[in-house]
């Protein structure tokens, strides 16, 4: 175990932050803290590194109780989303920065520094300033700047939100390269679904400062624990077992998640049996490999599908068939 939370509690005046948390980061993996405004993924992170302190609870790394630990004596470095770098330093100094606070010796300085740079793709760019480089280059400096000091926790708040669409998936992609290459355990704070799915070896799922599922990004999108984990993840059906002909695989829930990619659409089609509904197509968005359906139901209630682009398409308002299999009704609980 690397890093190990029991029982964090945080609050601001009547506000809790953090709600007796308790999780595990294992060493050299790549986990993501998932969770929208004021979740408390966050206040987490900040525990993490030392910038607050924690009302009750503790924190141990590598077994040791580092609870009351100032920042700088944790062998743990936070990268935060503004990048926080000097402008009248170069790229070289930036990143060399923490090294000459710690009095590494000048030699050994240059050598770590031209490591890292030719790790994050910089070599070029070391005597440029910070307003002559890109904003992807300037989060690779900063993430340099951490790794430089070769911490065996590495925290990331919300490293890809600053920039646009198209630096995004390629900058997320070269994080974990990054991670994989280091082998240094990050942890990075995210409200995006799709970057934690992507990126992370396990996700956990934060709301009003509560851990509500841990696990691999498979796991938790296809079993989510609860009716909140489901939406959040994704679009998801919330089936309650009264209101339609329902066989699960596992019996007996007042609830199951259904995912929308796991019900067959039939164009004018019949309902048959259980675990199928029949309705008309109320609103569709295309989504570019598929489109997205929204189906009222004739008994009530409505039904998202999702249609592979090569599949028959409905009409708007035209009648359709739904139908799904027993496991892909996962019982949520109550």
């Amino acid at each position: 175990m690397l890093l190990e939370a029991r029982g964090l509690r945080r609050s601001y005046g009547a506000a809790v932050a953090l709600e007796a948390l308790d999780l595990a980061i294992l060493p050299g993996e790549f986990f993501a803290l998932l969770g929208g405004s004021g979740s408390g993924k966050s206040t987490l992170l900040r525990l993490i590194a030392g910038l607050e302190a924690p009302d009750g609870g503790t924190l141990l790394l590598e077994g040791r109780d580092i609870t009351r630990d100032p920042p700088w004596a944790r062998p743990v470095h936070m990268m935060f989303q503004s990048y926080a770098l000097f402008p009248h330093m170069s790229v070289a100094e930036n990143i060399g920065y923490g090294l000459r606070r710690a009095g590494v010796a000048k030699a050994e300085q240059a050598r770590r520094v031209a490591e890292v740079l030719a790790l994050v793709k910089l070599e070029g760019f070391a005597a440029r300033r910070p307003h002559q480089i890109s904003g992807g280059q300037k989060q690779r400096v900063a993430l340099a700047r951490s790794l430089v000091m070769r911490p065996k926790l590495l925290l990331l708040d919300e490293p890809l939100a600053a920039l646009d669409a198209g630096l995004r998936e390629q900058t997320g992609f070269e994080l974990r390269a990054l991670q994989r290459a280091t082998g240094a355990a990050f942890v990075m704070v995210t409200h995006d679904q799709g970057e934690a799915l992507a990126l992370a070896d396990r996700v956990a799922v934060l709301e009003g400062g509560r851990l509500m599922q841990v696990g691999s990004p498979e796991a938790v999108y296809a079993r989510p624990s609860s009716a909140f984990v489901a939406r959040f993840l994704g679009a998801a059906n919330i089936v309650e077992a009264a209101c339609l002909s329902l066989a699960a695989a596992e019996p007996g829930a007042a609830a199951y998640a259904l995912r929308p990619e796991r019900i067959r659409l039939t164009p004018g089609g019949e309902a048959i049996g259980a675990n199928a509904a029949i309705g008309q197509v109320r609103e569709a968005a295309f989504r570019g490999d598929a489109t997205l359906f929204v189906v009222a139901l004739d008994g009530g209630g409505e039904l998202r599908v999702m249609v592979p682009a090569d599949d028959p398409m409905p009409a708007m308002g035209e009648r359709v068939a739904l139908a799904w299999d027993p496991d892909d009704l996962v019982p949520l609980a109550a």
